[in-house]
């Protein structure tokens, strides 16, 4: 199933870009949005090492995921084992708590912490926060070989999703298109910290990709850094408007894991 959908790519304004966990009406974001085809990744045959993502079928135990003890308690276990199976890394870490979102039709998008879709392409960490994040995260002692930054992203409601996520084939993706910015978390009542993620500036060369009708039985994998030449580096994501979802379906929600994984030398 090919559809056609703009994304909200990042003009080339010159003025750094900087965009908020919550309050986005301090977002300093030049969206300069694209009409792009978006392929049916259930079609191709993609990897982690080439495409930068990839889906697997995996059953959860957790049966609420609104509950965050169950997600704490039950799937960070899950998602650990999950990316050694897949990745043979080491060790995994996970730093932080999983992440729901709702697409904006329902009542809770925007009532929790971070909980809006992500509405224009961009890259979870650059690379200077991705190394950052690894040599603070390794053990006193060991040299790393090698890290990779994942997110792990699982649809919680019914299928269809109206508000889909779309991911760029990393290996369409130049270095270039690539332009760092500022990540500010905003919850509030708490103080403010920030770290440097990338967006993305449109190039025609891009190859956008969707999985059509996921469910919960279903985890999507991709890759927001890879510290390893020759393999896929990081995949650009984006929500975007599914015109082909009914009127009546529910409301997209949705967690992501953030997990990194290391070899050592």
């Amino acid at each position: 199933m090919q559809t056609r959908a703009m994304i909200a790519y990042v003009s080339r304004s010159g003025r750094r870009p900087r965009y908020h966990a919550n309050d986005h009406g301090r977002d300093i974001l030049d969206l300069a949005p694209m009409e792009m085809d978006i392929s049916d990744a259930r079609r191709v045959a993609a990897t982690l090492d080439g495409a930068g993502f990839m889906l697997l079928a995996h059953r959860s135990a957790v049966g609420d995921f609104n509950e965050p003890r169950a997600v704490e308690d039950c799937y960070r276990a899950e998602i650990i084992e999950l990316v050694r199976t897949v990745s043979d890394a080491d060790l995994v870490l996970i730093g932080s708590p999983g992440i729901l979102r709702f697409s904006e039709r329902s009542p809770f998008s925007g009532v929790l912490d971070n909980s809006r879709p992500a509405r224009f392409a961009h890259v979870d960490v650059s690379d200077r926060t991705a190394r950052a994040f690894a040599e603070r995260a390794a053990p006193s002692g060991r040299r790393v070989r090698r890290f990779v930054h994942y997110n792990l992203w699982r649809v919680i409601s019914a299928p269809p999703q109206d508000v889909p996520l779309a991911l760029c084939d990393a290996r369409s993706v130049a270095a270039t298109d690539l332009l760092a910015a500022d990540a500010v978390f905003d919850k509030p009542g708490e103080p403010e910290w920030s770290f440097e993620g990338l967006v993305l500036a449109h190039a025609p060369g891009h190859r956008w990709h969707w999985f059509p009708d996921m469910h919960r039985d279903e985890a999507l994998i991709f890759k927001t850094h890879d510290s390893e030449p020759g393999r896929a580096h990081c995949v650009p994501h984006v929500a975007f408007d599914n015109q082909a979802c009914p009127a009546g379906a529910p409301p997209r929600a949705s967690i992501e894991m953030r997990a990194l994984a290391l070899w050592f030398a």
